[in-house]
């Protein structure tokens, strides 16, 4: 299937909550969806028989500089098709619904994002740090973070 076909499955289920699609012309064919409708979109796409999309190969972070974004690319192992989907949040309130009760390994990819982002994955078994200390102070892949000099008294090299 096409990321075209893919595109108007999903254009005809969800109308308005599919923002914008770039499916031609670069690597990784991507629908944007609205934030709130993506757990909806989600489980669609696992349990619709044309797109089955059953493995989550990647769920990842994105400062956009001013937004925060998680991209989601999936596989259907079943039509050997695939689709990146992508959201987009404010970063001052980076709230995204869990998609892991979908796919089971959305949870260490969710607290990744979490971790490195700051991004609270709603509904979320056990988001807290997966990386980093749990008491290690901000989110070091967002562009404004800043590098604490030093680390419960130990210099951080960098």
């Amino acid at each position: 299937m096409t990321a075209q076909e893919i595109h108007d499955i999903l254009k005809s289920q969800f109308g308005e909550a599919i923002l914008e699609a770039k499916l031609e012309n670069v690597p990784d064919p991507f629908i944007k969806i609205q934030t709130e409708k993506i757990k909806e979109v989600a489980e669609f796409t696992k349990s619709d028989d044309r797109l089955q999309f059953d493995y989550l190969m990647c769920l990842s972070g994105v400062d956009y500089k001013g937004k925060l974004g998680i991209t989601y690319h999936l596989y259907s192992m079943t039509h050997r098709h695939k689709i990146v989907l992508k959201i987009e949040v404010p970063t001052e309130t980076p709230n995204v619904p869990s998609v892991e009760s979908v796919w089971k390994t959305a949870n260490w990819h969710e607290r990744e994002a979490y971790d490195l982002f700051g991004f609270n994955f709603v509904g979320h078994p056990d988001q807290r740090r997966i990386l980093l200390p749990e008491d290690w102070e901000g989110h070091p892949l967002r562009k404004d973070y800043q590098t604490p000099e030093f680390y419960n008294g130990m210099k951080v090299p960098y």
